[in-house]
């Protein structure tokens, strides 16, 4: 088989060849830009600044060599503009990051140094305005810089929330065009994040890409909102679902069945040992619109729908297979609940897991290569059989796992191949 046909024998559970491979395909399934340097300097390959494709994680890209030693079934396609806002192609220009890695930023990435020493970055590159992300001096990523106005009950608007959900422009649609076009007669699958398409993700909440966010900004106020202001969020999802509707359709004519799945929702649901939400309000709150979109795609598309969500997810499972989606991401195996034999036995045949290759909290970060070896040997033979299992870490490669510990994952998983 072919990447192309790897991939779609997987995503219709059936056995492939060899397990399917997903590094760089989704903002949850990538590698950070150090860990990148890392693996090319240990492969031989040219040193040189690497791409950062999505910078609030710092996640680089992987280029055709580096596909190719890792072995990558899938091609992802991201938007033009990034979390912050900034045109993500086109001109780049090198940054010196804190660690001291040279690396290719868009031309307009701006950023200041706060009194702290911490760098701070700004949604379109608009120094003008206040920042909407800062990076600690001794981190790797951005955190969101929170800018909550002060919340007058009665001065709400569900409007203040939809700011970026617009109907996508004719600029965006060429843009998509371009890219498909560049990749449809590739042999790899191809999978698109086309944008505004999930309900309530807490990474989007605080609105990175706006100049003055209004509405609820806040990431416990807007957890605190879904039980207190129920209504304003539905007024919120119910307008968004109506956008994105209309934007899938517009996204469906210039690309058609020319990308194999397409990323829909990085809304968490878990934390370690529990769920953000019970599943009364999972139901009530998020998955009608949901499955609004994913019964659009599947009428209209030959697509596999993509969801992501961190933590101990199982009970919510059977609730995301109902709604419509295909595929699970990261397949948390150390959460509570997500033994991945149970997971396989119980969900194997209706849902895709996409990730869960080894543990990224603690195996592959702090474990021994044979610790990693063992793990990802296991991981394969219980969620490879008859298919329905793309292999991925659990959620991105962090920037400083040990390289021996990388090589580990990719050797086992090589070998099992």
């Amino acid at each position: 088989m072919n990447s192309k046909e790897r991939i779609l024998t997987t995503l219709n559970h059936q056995q492939p060849d060899k397990i399917a491979v997903d590094f760089g395909g989704t903002p949850v399934t990538g590698i950070h830009v150090l860990a990148i340097e890392n693996i090319r300097k240990h492969y031989g390959l040219e040193q040189k600044p690497i791409r950062v494709i999505e910078p609030y994680q710092m996640l680089g890209e992987i280029d055709d060599e580096l596909m190719e030693i890792l072995g990558v079934d899938v091609i992802g396609l991201s938007p033009g503009n990034n979390m912050f806002g900034i045109k993500n192609y086109g001109e780049l220009k090198e940054f010196k990051t804190f660690w001291g890695q040279t690396v290719l930023m868009p031309k307009d990435f701006n950023t200041t140094i706060d009194e702290n020493g911490d760098l701070l970055i700004y949604p379109e590159g608009d120094t003008s305005v206040g920042p909407s992300g800062k990076m600690p001096k001794s981190s790797y990523f951005f955190d969101a810089v929170i800018r909550q106005e002060p919340i007058l009950e009665s001065m709400l608007d569900p409007e203040d929330n939809l700011e970026e959900f617009d109907p996508i422009s004719e600029e965006d649609l060429a843009y998509w065009k371009a890219e498909v076009d560049n990749v449809k007669d590739s042999s790899k699958a191809i999978i698109a994040n086309m944008g505004g398409t999930a309900f309530g993700d807490i990474a989007l909440v605080p609105g990175l890409n706006l100049k003055k966010p209004k509405g609820i900004r806040d990431v416990a106020e807007w957890y605190m909102s879904v039980i207190m202001r129920p209504d304003y969020i539905h007024e919120i999802f119910e307008k968004q679902s109506e956008i994105a509707l209309g934007n899938l359709q517009k996204f469906y004519e210039v690309v058609g069945n020319n990308i194999h799945a397409i990323f829909m929702c990085g809304t968490d649901f878990g934390t370690q040992d529990s769920q953000f939400c019970g599943l009364d309000t999972l139901e009530e709150m998020y998955l009608p619109y949901y499955k609004k979109l994913n019964d659009w795609i599947h009428n209209h598309t030959e697509w596999k729908t993509f969801k992501h969500s961190c933590g101990a997810v199982e009970p919510f499972i059977n609730s995301f297979i109902d709604a419509g989606f295909d595929i699970l991401n990261p397949v948390q195996i150390n959460a509570k609940g997500m033994e991945p034999q149970h997971l396989k036995d119980a969900y194997g045949d209706r849902i895709t897991f996409w990730g869960g290759g080894v543990d990224t909290q603690k195996v592959l970060s702090f474990g021994t290569p044979e610790d990693v070896k063992k793990q990802v040997q296991t991981q394969c033979e219980i969620l490879s059989k008859n298919g329905g299992f793309v292999f991925n870490t659990v959620h991105n490669t962090q920037a400083t796992v040990p390289i021996e510990n990388i090589v580990a994952m990719l050797d086992t998983l090589k070998n099992f191949n």
